[in-house]
């Protein structure tokens, strides 16, 4: 075998080894830990939305036509019977959509977004702005935005021709003319309830003081059913907002000031007063106001969502433990159970990655055998020194040179299959020394 090829080879089986080492997980991979969660909420809509449900309920109490709201199956009802778009409205609504352009007035779209985007990376950039989103814009120049954004127009906003107020003015109205809150009419109840979730005192007794970790859960919950464009201008949005808030000693808006701007569009049902609102007003102010300030932390799925949707794939993907399967058994939802089929393949998954790490210690050991039989050359010390060098610089923990007694888990790194060596006629390789085996020469001073 030419040495540049055996080289080469070299190369290539440790840095085959060593890249799929689940040690590595500290290093800076990319890597969407919500993966499993799109996949499900994609692949298996259904599925999906009875998992994240069954912990919405958990935490907060839905009544029957709560829930059924919560789901889209009725309509939302309003304290003295008013709906979000009844009779007259729904109709005027309707041909005022038709009317307007393909971004305000219309249903919220991932193309009406990317324009309505503009908008929000420019205000990044001028948020020490005093009274930004209070002060209201210029109408000739709004009416100008308005007309560029309908018409599907890049705008230059870093021309001069605009101020500030302007593009914010015109960020929440897009908002207020869209046909329903961002939040959407059937989340209202279940917002309503995250606002009264309260701790408890030791003896069980509810308390005054706001249960922040259980409605950062709840939002995390709620916002994984939103529709997905909803969900991801509401992102934008609430990022905005809190970076806007960071800057209130510039421009005087707080996350609580920021609020009352925006509650009426986001949270609240379309064509109703703060009258017909009366005591619920203080609590979707407040709920705005959390949802600025915990921004950064409500767009996760919660652990045991993405854990219960990864296992989801279990049985076909990767390989269970004891842990893994007692998680799946637990998960809230009877969706999550491995059928007979899925153990079936995991057990066929299990195999086939038995049998080829198998075939790669086979191959490492001919290799390393073919190299220790080569005529003592420098060629054949640079070979050695070359598994020596891809064992000590590619395994995240260096080992002694004494090989561990304790009995270890299996592993998948390069050191860890030379280790394997010791039952075969070649060598035990630590990531420091060659161990040759009895009756062979060792290198010089037993180090190579």
């Amino acid at each position: 075998m030419p040495h540049q090829k055996l080289s080469a080879l070299i190369d290539a089986i440790c840095n085959f080894v060593i890249c799929n080492d689940s040690s590595l997980r500290g290093q800076p991979i990319i890597f969407n830990p919500d993966f499993f969660v799109e996949k499900l909420r994609h692949e298996k809509p259904e599925v999906f939305t009875e998992l994240v449900v069954s912990n919405i309920t958990r935490l907060i109490d839905l009544p029957g036509t709560e829930l059924a709201q919560l789901m889209g199956e009725v309509d939302l009802k309003l304290p003295g019977g008013a709906g979000p778009a009844s009779g007259f409205f729904r109709s005027l609504m309707s041909l005022k959509r038709k009317e307007k352009g393909v971004v305000f007035g219309s249903p919220l779209t991932e193309e009406g977004i990317a324009q309505i985007y503009q908008l929000i990376e420019y205000l990044h950039k001028n948020l020490r702005v005093e009274g930004l989103f209070r002060v209201p814009g210029n109408s000739v120049r709004q009416q100008i935005l308005r007309d560029a954004l309908n018409n599907g127009t890049d705008i230059d906003l870093e021309s001069g021709e605009f101020h500030s107020n302007d593009v914010a003015t015109l960020l929440k109205m897009f908002l207020g003319e869209l046909p329903e809150p961002l939040l959407t009419h059937k989340h209202f109840h279940a917002h309503l309830k995250i606002a009264d979730l309260m701790q408890f005192d030791d003896k069980g007794n509810k308390t005054n003081v706001p249960d922040k970790e259980r409605q950062i859960e709840a939002l995390q919950l709620l916002f994984l059913i939103l529709p997905p464009p909803n969900r991801n201008l509401l992102k934008l949005l609430l990022d905005l907002l809190y970076q806007t808030a960071k800057k209130q000693d510039k421009n005087k808006m707080s996350a609580y000031n920021l609020a009352l701007m925006f509650a009426p569009h986001v949270l609240w049902p379309k064509n109703v007063t703060a009258n017909d609102l009366q005591e619920n007003i203080t609590k979707l102010n407040n709920g705005m106001a959390f949802m600025i300030k915990h921004s950064q932390k409500l767009f996760k799925a919660p652990v045991y969502i993405r854990e219960c949707a990864r296992l989801h794939y279990l049985g076909s993907r990767t390989q269970a433990s004891k842990d893994d399967l007692d998680l799946i058994a637990s998960c809230p939802t009877k969706s999550f159970q491995l059928t007979k089929s899925q153990k079936r393949n995991w057990v066929d998954s299990c195999s086939h990655q038995e049998e080829t790490q198998q075939r790669t210690e086979e191959a490492l050991r001919e290799l390393f055998q073919h190299v220790h039989n080569m005529p003592e050359s420098a060629k054949k010390k640079q070979l050695i020194r070359q598994f020596n060098k891809q064992s000590v610089t590619q395994t995240p923990e260096r080992e002694s040179s004494t090989p561990r007694v304790q009995k270890r888990a299996r592993s998948r790194s390069f050191s860890g299959l030379i280790k394997l060596f010791s039952g075969s006629p070649a060598v035990t390789m630590t990531p420091t020394r060659l161990k040759w085996p009895e009756g062979k020469k060792e290198g010089k001073k037993g180090f190579l």
